[in-house]
């Protein structure tokens, strides 16, 4: 199939818009109707045949051959493994109790990752409450010595995830400017909107010469509870038990795999998602999801006909714990030409916009991107795409991107918990992504010299 061809059938009218007549391989429309995209069997059989995969440890190991196979039995090219290492760091028990003035009550908690050890005796002390993580950092050093810090982060809801960045500095960076100050320990409402009673993990780090204290994140209903004591006017007690391990480096990696072009001179289009998860779920929506929506998309362009571009797959490893996946990636493969790069890691939920960042010859392939991508709900944005943080060294070198911006509505009601499970896959949700991943590409790796670099 020429490229014209193939560029034509995924710029098509809707009805036939992945139609590819020349192959018998189904489009992913019909794909959608019949149940049989890939992207879905991809998220449904890491999550159960593997399950949590923290980063460095046995489990995504696991994960990275079963990658390896999958990618292989799906017919793709120069599939392998890339390694390095990293610094490990490993949860172990967790437990907070309020304990005073009040009839003891325990809260679901759960540790930071990076999060320094209580002991095996745990520690007890008066809370500190501070309304924000601006108002930590604006405290005196004397209303923080010697207790317990307590963040109280109220995250809302929104389609693009935007409260995440605000509150979040209460987890990234809320321990280490506690820490610094003199607090024993620090815990945080969880960085999510949901009312269930999950904690939120997440990585928080320390500065160099900053020693680690115990961090964790309670459940927002165990929040609330804190809050409603404090208001009551009477110092606050926490008892705090937190003996997670550092293990010092070990072995992580990468796993990659390519839909070869047939333009062995033009730059490859790359596409990413992160195959390591947090431990407390399953990992499927952060981001099982991601590997599946991408390869679903890759598997459909290759069954379609040869592109123009090679398009190389990135199942990176170890984004949850510092982009250490990325940075290996950019290490590696940075001095090469991209044409592009684009990531999926935001959950299975619709796409509906995308974003731009593309060279000024490429005007017009961004119109017959957010043309095509139209029918399907996707609104055009008005501002540049950013990346994802598997390829943010790459767009920071000055490849192109495009973001295709997920409906985040739901997102950080299960982001980082316990409930992050397959059943919160919405079948239909997750092959709208891939039908707007395939169309947008397909065109991407049939672009001229002239649009990309």
């Amino acid at each position: 199939m020429t490229h014209r061809c193939t560029i034509a059938r995924l710029t098509g009218l809707a009805a036939c818009l992945l139609s590819t007549a020349a192959f018998a391989a189904p489009s992913a429309v019909e794909m959608a109707q019949t149940g049989e995209d890939p992207a879905l069997k991809i998220t449904e059989d890491l999550t159960t045949e593997i399950g949590p995969r923290m980063a460095g440890t046995e489990a995504e190991a696991a994960a990275r051959k079963w990658a390896v196979e999958r990618l292989r039995s799906m017919g793709f090219a120069n599939v392998r493994e890339e390694a390095y290492t990293m610094p490990v760091w490993v949860r172990g028990a967790e437990t907070a109790e309020l304990t005073g003035p009040f009839h003891p009550q325990k809260l679901a908690i759960a540790a930071l990752g990076n999060s320094g050890s209580t002991g095996a005796d745990g520690i007890e002390g008066d809370i500190a409450y501070f309304p924000s993580f601006d108002a930590l950092k604006a405290a005196p050093d004397a209303a923080v010595k010697g207790k317990i810090v307590f963040i109280d982060n109220q995250m809302k809801a929104a389609q693009d995830g935007s409260g995440y960045g605000y509150f979040g500095r209460g987890r990234f960076v809320g321990p280490n400017a506690a820490a610094k100050k003199g607090a024993i320990a620090i815990v945080i409402r969880s960085i999510g909107t949901d009312s269930h009673r999950n904690p939120h993990t997440g990585v928080t780090n320390f500065e160099a010469g900053v020693t680690p204290i115990p961090a964790g994140a309670i459940s927002n209903p165990d929040a609330d509870l804190l809050v409603r004591q404090w208001q009551h006017g009477k110092p606050l007690r926490l008892k705090l038990l937190l003996t997670p391990k550092t293990l010092g480096d070990q072995p992580s990696g990468n796993v990659i795999a390519e839909v070869p072009g047939s333009d062995p001179k033009a730059s490859p289009v790359i596409i990413a998602c992160h195959l390591d998860s947090w431990d407390l779920g399953t990992g499927a929506i952060d981001d099982a999801a991601g590997c599946g929506i991408i390869t679903a998309a890759a598997k459909h362009i290759m069954a379609a006909g040869q592109p123009r571009r090679t398009i190389r797959i990135l199942w990176a490893g170890a984004e949850e714990v510092g982009v250490f996946g990325g940075k290996a990636y950019f290490d590696a493969h940075g001095k090469e030409r991209h044409a592009v790069a684009m990531e999926s890691d935001f959950g299975a939920d619709r796409v509906w916009r995308v974003d731009f960042k593309l060279p000024e010859g490429a005007a017009g392939l961004a119109d017959r991107i957010a043309a095509a991508l139209a029918p399907y709900g996707i609104t055009r944005g008005k501002q540049p795409a950013g990346g994802g943080a598997d390829v943010g060294a790459l767009v920071e070198s000055g490849v192109p991107t495009i973001d295709l911006q997920q409906d985040g509505t739901r997102y950080f009601d299960i982001h980082h918990t316990p409930d992050d499970t397959f059943d919160k896959v919405d079948p239909a949700q997750i092959r709208q992504n891939v039908v707007a991943w395939t169309v947008t590409i397909g065109l991407l790796a049939n672009s001229a010299d002239a649009e990309l670099p």
